[in-house]
């Protein structure tokens, strides 16, 4: 078969080199011990830093949330009270309130109405 046949190029020789042996450093038991001892005192230092920080921010956070808190009342009572004066707002300038709003704050009534007066009967 004439099928196309790739050729690879031809593989030059490994060259052997001689590796130098590594030489492992070998601590001593007692060193190893003193820099584990070394790790942990420093993360204990760190840790009591850490512990005795928060230790100092827990009465600002507390006194924050009190704040909060009131704060948080406050607008409450600011919302209702806004609520009402829309309310108020809308009632005072709807076209078809005008003769009651007119009514409450003059006392006059319209011609065509009549004033009711209740009189308490006196009983000697």
């Amino acid at each position: 078969m004439n099928a196309l046949q790739t050729t690879r190029p031809l593989e030059e020789p490994r060259r052997r080199t001689t590796r130098r042996p590594r030489h492992r450093r070998r601590y001593s038991q007692g060193a190893v011990v003193a820099e584990i001892t070394v790790k942990i005192l420093v993360n204990g230092v760190l840790s009591a830093a850490a512990i005795a920080a928060l230790l100092k921010l827990l009465p600002y956070h507390l006194s924050q949330q009190a704040k909060l808190r009131e704060v948080r009342t406050e607008v409450k009572r600011t919302e209702q009270r806004v609520n009402e004066l829309r309310d108020r707002f809308s009632y005072s300038f709807d076209p078809h309130q005008t003769q009651n709003i007119m009514q409450e704050q003059t006392g006059r009534v319209q011609p065509n109405q009549l004033r009711v007066v209740w009189l308490e009967k006196k009983t000697d």
